[in-house]
């Protein structure tokens, strides 16, 4: 299966449902009242956790997801149905991003977790809701709201309980070969391992934990460069970080610099990550020279406060010493406090905010009218209805909106523009 963990997406939740305008026409019912029903709210969009995904290939051809519209009000006060919940599937570890803002809209871990990430538009209402005793009898009634469209952006974070880190080539892939039946591909060169690798360690007696590859990093790996950019967020999930050492240095490199230079990139990338509990796996003490650098890398780890385990990947030997160490690091492991500004669910609540902004239109045609309330007021307003033209122009002028027009210079015959709505202004 291929491994995708980043991805963006179209959301429309589906609009309110049109209110009735409808009158009583019972044979023994003389001067029956307003009767028309009220519209079904449309569809939200909702992301919810399925544990049987764990990538976002799904989304790679099917990118735009619409809700349904509520149903239409009807005669004798009959409502329009509400839409069913337009319900996306996503992996456990989705991050979910307004695509335009960066906002974060959901962090979805759990089975179960959902978050709605557009709202269906309100019904209409019907006539017989505007039924006062100054008008007992109004033709009127309101349109469905639309519903909210955005561009949503999934990146995948891996749920790992345990992720091995180091360059490329240091033998990360064949320590999860051997110590799982994960099967990531193994050469001589680097780069081998280009997509993360999730594979289950078991230590019989139900201990077990789930162990990531992640693809080899190197320096400058918190900028973008080789690959570090795509995949250290999968390890930020993680609890415990097992830190590959090639201990024969048969690459050229110095294993002491490398540990040096790999915890600078995840300090760079996360001061959080950089604070995750290590052990070091000294691999490859099957090659020669691998028993002087040994030395320096246990005086290293002296320092630093951190366990090291000669191991090698080749024979197994020190593996099973090694996954025992993680194994009680987990036990002892306890959750870390939650940053001043966590990454919160989004929720979706009832618009309040009326504030109104009027500003010059770019091509100088006119004036730009925007507050959510007010846009949601003609987007629900039948201009075909002269009684709901009326309501219009008095909850206008409740708004006291022409006087902040004329503050902003308007004339007579300027252009209003609201939503997707052209006026023409007049005294």
């Amino acid at each position: 299966m291929q491994f995708i963990d980043r991805t963006k997406i179209i959301v429309k939740a589906g609009d309110g449902g049109h209110g009735k305008s409808a009158f009583r026409r019972e044979k023994f019912v003389p001067k029956g009242g307003p009767s028309g029903g009220d519209g079904g709210r449309g569809a939200d969009v909702i992301l919810k956790v399925d544990r049987n995904m764990n990538t976002l290939l799904d989304f790679r051809y099917h990118r735009k997801f619409i809700g349904k519209n509520g149903g239409n009000g009807d005669i004798k006060n009959q409502y329009g149905k509400n839409a069913p919940h337009c319900i996306i599937k996503v992996p456990a570890g989705t991050l979910v991003k307004d695509a335009e803002t960066g906002e974060v809209l959901a962090d979805l871990v759990h089975e179960g977790d959902e978050a709605v990430v557009a709202k269906g538009g309100r019904g209409g209402r019907g006539n017989a809701k505007f039924a006062t005793s100054a008008n007992r009898a109004p033709t009127f009634a309101e349109l469905g709201e639309p519903g909210e469209g955005r561009t949503l952006l999934l990146e995948l974070k891996l749920l790992a309980d345990v992720g091995l880190v180091g360059y490329p080539s240091v033998g990360k892939s064949s320590i999860i070969a051997s110590v799982s039946a994960a099967r990531p591909e193994i050469a001589d060169y680097h780069f081998t391992t280009i997509t993360p690798v999730l594979g289950v360690v078991s230590l019989g007696d139900a201990q077990n934990f789930v162990m990531a590859d992640i693809p080899g990093l190197i320096e400058g790996a918190s900028e973008g460069v080789g690959l570090g950019h795509d995949f250290l967020r999968h390890i930020e999930r993680t609890k415990v970080i097992i830190h590959v050492l090639d201990a024969s240095g048969i690459e050229g490199r110095d294993p002491v610099e490398d540990f040096y230079k790999i915890n600078k990139e995840l300090e760079l990338y996360s001061a959080k990550l950089a604070k995750r509990h290590q052990v070091i796996a000294a691999n490859k003490m099957d090659l020669p020279q691998s028993e002087e650098n040994l030395k320096r890398i246990e005086e290293m780890a002296q320092k630093e406060g951190l366990e090291v385990y000669p191991v090698s990947a080749a024979t197994k030997e020190g593996l099973g010493d090694l996954m025992r160490c993680v194994y009680q690091m987990l036990q002892d492991y306890v959750e870390e406090a939650e940053e001043e500004n966590p990454e919160k669910i989004y929720k979706a609540e009832e618009d309040t905010d009326d504030d109104i902004t009027i500003k010059r239109d770019m091509s100088g045609r006119g004036f730009v009218v925007s507050g959510k309330s007010l846009e949601k007021l003609v987007a629900m307003t039948n201009f075909a209805n002269d009684e709901a033209i009326r309501r219009f122009q008095y909850i206008w002028r409740l708004k006291g909106i022409d006087e902040k027009l004329r503050e902003k210079g308007i004339k007579e015959g300027d252009s209003v523009f609201i939503g997707e709505m052209e006026f023409e202004y007049k005294n």
